[in-house]
């Protein structure tokens, strides 16, 4: 990693062996720097307050060695990321402001991707960890995640009925302490269903009929201009000497009829006015026939008008038009059709209710089942570590417990018992430490000294850790409290972890830093940064000084070189 203008961080690279490496340095040196430069990497929260004093960005870039076909490099290729050379080059960027950048293999991803990626890349193990640990809820996902599909595949079932069971409950819920307002809107509903179906309305049927009250109300003046426009064009019987306008067209037909042989052009005008003369005949015709047709009956006329009353009755309650009428209605029929179901549908959701509890007890008991094996196999690998941690007495197991429901109803059977149920099951789980033979299992939180504290909690971490599946392991000063032999043992333990995986622990132990492959001393020079010089890897000569001060406070005791030489020692030949 390269990390710079982050808190006392300047300009730092940090060069992390493929196995072991210990980060050390003096209290305030900017060791925690590393982890939080690496925690952004992996989509960490940014925040301003990182950014060093007098910097418009801290930014820190890291290259991950990782096979094409792992799943984060996977992943990083859908986003647009390209490998280098087998490795995957990932930045982050904070501003001043607070402002987050990423970017992944050359390409500006979301900072949501980094958290994906992490999950495949790191596992972090820190002190806060360890507190998260104490709680019961993340010992049973520790248990979990340890158990792997034995747990994961029935929980996922689990999981699935249990969201199913509270949609079913709500909806029940609602059902039942709505039914007043329910029934009361199917009473309205039917009412206004009942008016439309007196009715009896049929589609336009208020615009035709609108049409129909304005002929009526003028049939009169209607009727006498159709007339009186009859008689111009095809003539009045009570007037022959009256000249209309079928007599001049027709004369003028036969004067131009006589002479159209003559010229061309006065033929075609013929032709029209030929056909002039069959329109005014077809409209006298229909003019006629209007005037004839017409109805002035005032009977029909209030017929008319009284059902145009009842439809705008309608309109008035229902839609603007009889057709937003008939929308309403169809949708009100089916709102009633739903409504007047309720009875059945209850019951159909109260049979699915106590079917998914019935369920949800089979597979809790599953879960139950397969948390209580897991929990033998964790309990032994966790009592393992720990003698390896110098506490052969110890032994931790697990408590896994149900809450009996204070209604039956509320619970789900598992044991032959009602329990309380949750989103992940009716188990409780909870660590219990017996520090030596005789004492009684207690909670890892009351049956620890802070010392052994610490180991158990580091030697939960180192199992939790082998059921990671991820390449590179951070641990932040998990051994704090620990020393003499047992902090021997811490360092022996994580070298022998780092076998098969990348281990980084930042550590203020020389027993656990001389069992690394590497050894990273992080010191400030004289102004109080970390510059790029600021980080260096320890060899030879510097790496027996740096554990003479962790181990005296002295880099240049005899006592203290002579003490650093057999911790070299002892970790080279006792892994």
């Amino acid at each position: 990693m390269r990390i710079r203008s982050l808190g006392v961080i300047d300009d730092a690279v940090v060069e992390l062996s493929p196995g072991f490496t210990a980060v050390t340095g003096e209290t305030g040196a900017g060791k925690t720097m590393v982890v939080t430069s690496l925690g952004l990497l992996l989509g960490g929260r940014a925040d301003a307050a990182l950014v060093r004093i007098g910097a418009k960005a801290a930014v820190v870039e890291g290259r991950l060695t990782m096979d094409a076909a792992a799943p984060a490099a996977v992943r990083a290729q859908e986003a647009g990321a390209e490998l280098d050379d087998g490795a995957l080059l990932i930045s982050r960027t904070v501003s001043a402001e607070g402002r987050s950048r990423a970017h992944v293999g050359g390409r500006s991803v979301p900072v949501g991707l980094l958290t994906e990626l992490s999950d495949e890349l790191v596992a972090v193990h820190g002190q806060t960890d360890q507190q998260g640990l104490l709680r019961p809820a993340r010992q049973r996902e520790a248990l979990d995640r340890y158990a792997g599909d034995a747990v994961a595949a029935p929980l996922a079932r689990y999981a699935t009925a249990h969201r199913r069971l509270r949609a079913v409950a709500t909806e029940l819920e609602t059902l039942t302490t709505r039914a007043r307002e329910r029934a009361q809107e199917a009473d309205l509903l039917r009412f206004g269903l009942d008016e439309i179906a007196a009715v009896e309305p049929q589609p336009g049927e208020d615009t035709a009929l609108a049409a129909e009250a304005e002929r009526l109300g003028h049939a009169e003046a209607l009727a006498a201009a159709a007339g009186a426009a009859h008689a111009a064009l095809a003539g009045d019987p009570e007037d022959p000497e009256g000249v209309d306008a079928a007599t001049l067209v027709a004369g003028a037909r036969r004067a131009l009829d006589a002479v159209r042989g003559h010229d061309a052009q006065l033929a075609a005008l013929a032709e029209r006015v030929g056909e002039i003369a069959i329109l005014m005949a077809d409209a006298a015709g229909d003019l006629a026939g209007y005037a004839d047709g017409l109805d002035a009956d005032p009977l029909r006329l209030a017929a008319v008008e009284e059902r145009r009353a009842a439809l705008t009755h309608l309109t008035r309650k229902y839609g603007e038009d009889i057709d937003a009428v008939l929308a309403w209605s169809q949708e009100s029929a089916a709102r009633l059709a739903e409504l007047d179901g309720d009875d059945d549908r209850i019951t159909e959701l109260t049979e699915e209710r106590d079917a998914l509890r019935g369920e949800l007890g089979a597979l809790a008991q599953e879960l139950t089942d397969a948390r209580t094996a897991a929990a033998a196999r964790f309990a032994a690998d966790v009592t393992a570590e720990l003698a390896e941690l110098a506490m052969p007495h110890a032994r931790v197991s697990v408590d896994i417990r149900q809450t009996e429901a204070v209604e039956e109803s509320d619970g789900v059977e598992v044991g032959g018992r009602s329990v309380v149920y949750g989103p992940s099951g009716a188990d409780e789980v909870e660590l219990l430490l017996a520090p030596h033979p005789g004492a009684p299992p207690r909670p890892i939180s009351k049956g620890a000294s802070g010392g052994e504290l610490s180991r158990v909690m580091l030697a939960v971490e180192v199992v939790f850790a082998g059921s990671d599946p991820v390449p590179t392991y951070l641990f932040d000063e998990v051994d704090a409290g620990v020393g003499g032999k047992a902090a021997v043992e811490v360092g022996r333990r994580l070298a022998r972890l780092a076998q098969s995986a990348q281990v980084v622990v930042v550590t203020h132990l020389p027993q656990v830093a001389a069992f690394a492959d590497r050894q990273l001393l992080v010191a400030k020079t004289h102004d109080g940064s970390v510059t790029r010089s600021g980080v260096t890897v320890l060899e030879g000569e510097e790496r027996i000084r740096e554990l003479s001060r962790m181990l005296a406070g002295q880099e240049d005791s005899q006592t203290a070189r002579a003490h650093a030489e057999e911790l070299l020692e002892t970790a080279r030949t006792g892994r």
